[in-house]
């Protein structure tokens, strides 16, 4: 028996002297695998993840043994660099979107070049760097085993080929292992990748970003694989959807009226309710809000296309695509769109922008979407005042007054769409150019004790911060907005026309930000202590409903006027305001918000959102907005189906192009 467990003992002694790189390897992308997950999705006690990364990481370093043993530092340090690009990406995107980066989003990620600044100020933390540890203590491991001879000893030693297939017989042993452990949801997730905190939570980050590979080759070899079943899905959704289009008290109430949307960049619904020493941080949209419909818990459903996505959503009240994003990856699909609809009431439609034509593809996508035509930066602006990253909002709604009164003297209906820049991240634009003189100090009154006199005190509060930087960026948009009303007015165009003003996403602020501005305390300059009773925590579902934007629908006869409480999402647009201007679409995802009893915002991660609670699809979990009205099992169950099959028929009509392919059975059916 001794002579066993002196063996072993030896065995296990040589087996760890003569394998110092390889343990390397798999020991340190295991840490930073496991210190991403706790530092992002924070599923501290799931040995799921951990199980998989290290399976993963086993069976890529048996590879490595099929190197001479001088050869391998340059085989497992590729793939070290490799693992820690994928953490550190991954950390930088997840701070920012609150999700995890593909590869799929290669091509949007050309947008960098126009908003470098942003991702630099707004992105990048030292935090999301700490797992450059990993190549550090790999260098230096070779380093140590060069200069002690590690890799002649070894080479005297070592047999490839059989190490490498017992070790990767030990991998498949371990990913085994870990298979055992899924459920066939687990599974069913893990091949529509678009719960993508979810995977990563049950799977770990390698075998996420390994299978997002795979899906991110769907707009390449979709046509060859999986068109049948999704297919019948979108059919068997559709033909099982009540298509009767109800009417109700705003049916038709503005047929004939001209429609410009405003498409305010960045501008969230809190704004609206916030003042400093007494200003409003939004007196224009204010206004706009009591005298219009203004709709108070309205959710942009944007993913990674910000921007894009929500003109996506909002044109064909579909959700935004789970791989990459519409506008770079899937532009060329078949799209019912408001424009479209509009076009065919005899509208001219035309879109306007303070950018590049190029930047989120749109001067490609606007044709085809049914834009008649695209006014943009150099082609059609003179540029007199940049801020940010282009035309600064007041100069742009200033040139594009007379160009919207030269279509209304040329035709008889229009459509436009004004997309505003300046209030983009990093919000410094309007500080760093003096745009703005608003104030985010906190001004208190005070007795000086040697004067005896009352003095007036301005604590800083949130001058200088990225909070406070939006929100002067804030003011100063809608400062632009009143501006922009008031020319239309001066040149009558506002009276057959109806106002369209939403809040395209969030401003993507951290919460750390707003526990600053809910805990500060102006008279010590300091921030309240957690233990304090006065604190107020920001947790993730206060972050999550804090996201909402405004929508405002406004007319200068007052024809539209109150609130809507109601929760609505982007892809409700169409049919709430398409019931108002007589149009509709066969394929909206979303309800006329006047027509349902229980509206559901469904966002492109399956989380979901009623009156009554927010859930949570990843975390299964959920929060209530009223502690006294609770909600049963099988109303969860109930929404988070009705979320997952919303999300598989959008991304299933905007991957495989089932409008068109519908649309073509459908004419060959009256054909015949």
């Amino acid at each position: 028996m001794l002579n066993l467990i002196n063996k072993i003992k030896n065995n296990y002694k040589s087996y760890l002297g003569t394998n110092i790189l390889f343990l390397t390897f798999v020991i340190s992308s295991l840490i930073n695998s496991t210190l991403l997950r706790l530092t992002t999705v924070a599923n501290y006690f799931d040995i799921s993840p951990i199980i998989a990364d290290f399976g993963v990481s086993v069976l890529i370093g048996s590879f490595g043994y099929l190197f001479k043993p001088k050869n391998q530092f340059k085989y497992f340090l590729l793939w070290t660099i490799l693992f820690t690009l994928i953490c550190i990406i991954n950390s930088m995107y997840y701070t920012n979107y609150i999700s995890y980066a593909s590869i799929s989003l290669l091509a949007t990620s050309l947008q960098i070049v126009d908003v470098a600044d942003s991702v630099t100020d707004s992105v990048m933390e030292l935090t999301d760097f700490i797992y450059l540890w990993q190549i550090v203590v790999f260098i230096f491991v070779n380093i140590y085993l060069s200069k002690r001879n590690y890799y002649e000893m070894v080479s005297k030693i070592e047999v490839g080929k059989l190490r490498a297939k017992n070790t990767f017989l030990v991998g498949l042993v371990f990913i085994s292992i870990f298979i055992m452990t899924l459920t066939v949801t687990d599974l069913g997730r893990l091949g529509k990748q678009w719960n993508r905190e979810f995977i990563v939570m049950r799977f770990g980050i390698y075998v996420y970003q390994f299978n997002d590979i795979i899906s991110s080759l769907e707009p390449q070899i979709i046509p060859l694989f999986g068109y049948d079943s999704n297919y019948k899905e979108f059919r068997d959704y559709y033909d099982n959807l009540d298509n009767e289009v109800e009417t109700n008290e705003y049916t038709g109430t503005l047929e004939g009226k001209n429609v410009i949307f405003i498409h305010a960049e960045s501008i969230q619904d809190f704004t609206l309710h916030t003042s400093f020493n007494g200003e409003e941080v939004t007196p224009n949209l204010n206004k706009l809000a009591s005298e219009g419909l203004y709709f108070s818990n309205f959710y942009a459903e944007e993913s990674v296309g910000t921007s894009s996505d929500t003109e996506f959503t909002l044109s064909t009240s579909l959700l935004p695509t789970s791989n990459g994003t519409v506008f770079i990856n899937y532009w060329n699909r078949e799209y019912v769109t408001i424009q479209k609809l509009l076009k065919e009431k005899g509208y001219y439609t035309f879109s306007m922008h303070g950018n590049n034509g190029t930047f989120w593809n749109r001067n490609v996508v606007h044709e085809a979407f049914g834009y008649d035509n695209f006014f943009y930066y150099t082609k059609d602006y003179t540029i007199d005042e940049t801020i940010g990253l282009g035309l600064s909002d007041k100069s742009f709604f200033r040139q594009s007054v007379p160009i919207i009164q030269d279509i209304a003297e040329n035709h008889e209906q229009y459509m436009a769409t004004l997309i505003m820049l300046t209030n983009h991240m990093p919000f410094t634009g309007v500080v760093e150019t003096g745009a703005t003189d608003y104030d985010v100090d906190y001004k208190y009154t005070s007795v000086n004790e040697k004067t005896g006199k009352i003095e007036t005190i301005s604590a800083p509060f949130l001058e200088g911060t990225k909070l406070g930087n939006y929100i002067k960026s804030v003011h100063y948009a809608d400062e632009a907005i009143g501006q922009l009303m008031e020319d239309l007015d001066e040149a009558g165009l506002l009276d057959n026309t109806v106002i369209v003003i939403y809040g395209d996403h969030d401003a993507k602020i951290k919460s750390s930000e707003y526990e600053y501005y809910y805990n500060y305390d102006p008279y010590t300059d300091s921030v309240l202590d957690e233990d304090d009773p006065n604190y107020q925590d920001v947790d993730y579902y206060d972050y999550e409903l804090n996201r909402k934007v405004p929508l405002i629908i406004w007319t200068k006869d007052g024809l539209l006027q109150g609130e809507v409480d109601e929760v609505m999402g982007m892809i409700d647009v169409l049919p709430t305001l398409g019931n108002m201007l007589g149009i509709s679409s066969d394929y909206a995802l979303g309800h006329d918000i006047f027509s349902v009893e229980e509206n559901v915002v469904v966002f492109p991660d399956g989380n979901w959102l009623t009156n009554k609670m927010y859930y949570n699809s990843q975390k299964q979990e959920g929060k209530l907005l009223n502690n006294d009205e609770t909600v049963s099992i099988e109303y969860i169950e109930k929404y988070s189906q009705y979320a997952e099959k919303i999300v598989s028929v959008s991304n299933s009509i905007i991957i495989y192009d089932l409008i068109a392919k519908s649309e073509e059975d459908d004419a060959l059916l009256t054909s015949k």
